[in-house]
């Protein structure tokens, strides 16, 4: 059948069916992964003490910062070219290698006075043995690169599960043997150093790097703005846990932290994988009129209907979910989840929209409004600690972030020729749905007589999701209809 279609649609389909098979492999393993992660976190985090959560919160804004450095964006660059060859493929690794090695020799001399800001000794060796992981990124990201290049997931996703065995098995071991935060650091160690060994032998990536970088300037300068984008962002999005580190103790920053946690298990773990599959195929898309902002009111309606029922299902039945998946000695985290997961469906539409003005070579859209965000959030943040401290900071998110969805959208959406209108539609059932659910299930529980945590949330979450299913069933089925075609048929 194939042979009949003209070469256009071959072209369609055969692109169709890599789309497909990429998300199916990306986010299945990412799934699969993040199911054995997230079973050894929560194990992990009943054995930890909020404290240990505190100190690692605080290291983790360094090496967040400085990864942000770590030559990804480089290998985004790469995925973005037609054709590539040797030369620029030993170019990147050398780029990869300098950086990286750069990077974990200024953590080192750094971790004194990062350890003196927070009024915190412990940080600093935490922070010397967190370099071992700048060695394991440069093969990680070339890997990476070539086989996201050839949308092949499938041995990056066996990759990915292997080395998530890996690190759950050296947290619960570290955790039962009484390693506190170390154990927090050690884990993530194992995994790179799992994950750089597989991802090397299933992209076959392993060169000689060439320190000559003549001609990749093309190459750096588009790595360079996003790179650029990517420290605004973070200056945005960890600039919390850096005032908080300064204003608060390091228990009342494990608390926290872990609320933040909980309520970004999907935008942390399941849209990065999407949004890695949906750059790939709008790159491949970039030439065709209409098509990427086609594409992203399909993918944002579905990563929505998702999400929705997770982000006001977690605000509704945050006390029970906190108390039987945490412990009792973690409950002053449940109001600081009710309020960060209202602001997460915000976040979670201003994530998806970067990867679609990146592929048609805009990164600058990106790269302009972190600026913005870089001084919004951080000032919205400081007057919610002062205005009523831990609390105070979780509600500046719901004032910050849709102000700045507004500031994103309104440059990003005509870039890729989408309204604010379409996108409002694409979402609009899914929200409806969610509220009606959240709103039932208060309710709910405010009837109930008092119960354990497990049946408490058992009860709630069961009817929740028959609310939201229902609702969706009787008034927006045709929801539904492009959530099953999407899946189809990509």
């Amino acid at each position: 059948m194939d042979a009949a279609l003209p070469p256009a649609n071959q072209a369609a389909e055969s692109l169709a069916a890599k789309i497909r098979q990429a998300i199916i492999w990306r986010s299945g393993s990412q799934i699969l992964a993040q199911l054995i992660q997230w079973t050894a976190t929560f194990l992990v985090i009943r054995i930890l003490q909020p404290a240990d959560y505190g100190l690692y919160a605080m290291s983790g804004i360094v090496l967040g910062l400085l990864n942000l450095l770590n030559g990804y964006s480089l290998a985004s660059g790469l995925i973005r070219q037609p054709s590539v060859t040797r030369l620029e493929i030993r170019q990147l690794f050398g780029m990869l290698l300098l950086l990286n090695l750069g990077l974990a020799a200024l953590q080192l001399a750094a971790a004194p006075l990062i350890a003196a800001w927070y009024r915190q000794p412990e940080v600093a060796p935490i922070l010397r043995v967190q370099a071992l992981l700048y060695v394991a990124t440069p093969f990680i990201a070339l890997a990476y690169a070539l086989l996201a290049r050839e949308m092949e997931f499938a041995r990056q996703a066996r990759v990915n599960i292997g080395s998530s065995l890996a690190g759950a098995a050296v947290a619960l071991g570290a955790a039962l043997a009484g390693w506190g935060v170390w154990t927090l650091v050690w884990a993530p160690v194992a995994l790179f150093a799992v994950r750089a060994v597989g991802m090397t032998l299933a992209a076959r990536s392993l060169v000689w790097p060439s320190f000559r970088f003549g001609g990749a300037g093309a190459l750096a300068r588009y790595g360079g703005v996003l790179t650029l984008g990517q420290f605004f962002w973070f200056a945005q999005a960890q600039a919390d846990v850096v005032i908080a580190g300064r204003w608060f103790d390091a228990h009342a920053v494990g608390l926290y932290t872990t609320a933040l946690f909980l309520t970004q298990i999907f935008q942390n773990k399941v849209v990065p994988p999407l949004n890695e599959v949906a750059f790939s195929a709008y790159a491949r898309l970039q030439d065709e009129p209409g098509a990427i902002g086609s594409a992203f009111l399909r993918s944002a309606g579905a990563i929505m209907a998702a999400a929705m029922p997770i982000y006001l299902g977690m605000a509704a039945v945050a006390e029970p979910m906190v108390r039987f998946a945490l412990g009792s000695h973690w409950v002053d985290a449940a109001p600081l989840v009710r309020l960060l997961a209202c602001a997460m469906p915000f976040m979670t539409l201003y994530v998806l929209m970067p990867p679609a003005s990146d592929a048609i070579g805009r990164p600058g859209i990106g790269v302009r409004v972190s600026m913005i965000g870089a001084v919004v959030l951080p000032i919205a943040y400081l007057v919610g600690i002062a205005a009523g401290g831990a609390a105070g900071l979780a509600a500046a998110w719901l004032v910050a972030w849709p102000i700045m969805l507004l500031i994103l959208g309104g440059r990003a959406l005509p870039a890729i020729e989408v309204t604010a209108r379409a996108l409002a539609a694409a979402v609009a059932p899914s929200v409806r749905a969610a509220v009606a659910m959240a709103l039932t299930v208060v309710l709910l529980g405010r009837a109930l007589p008092p119960l354990t945590p497990g049946l408490a949330l058992a009860l709630l979450g069961s009817v929740g999701a028959a609310i939201y299913a229902g609702w969706l069933l009787a008034f927006a089925r045709p929801t539904v209809t492009a959530l099953v075609t999407l899946v189809r048929r990509p």
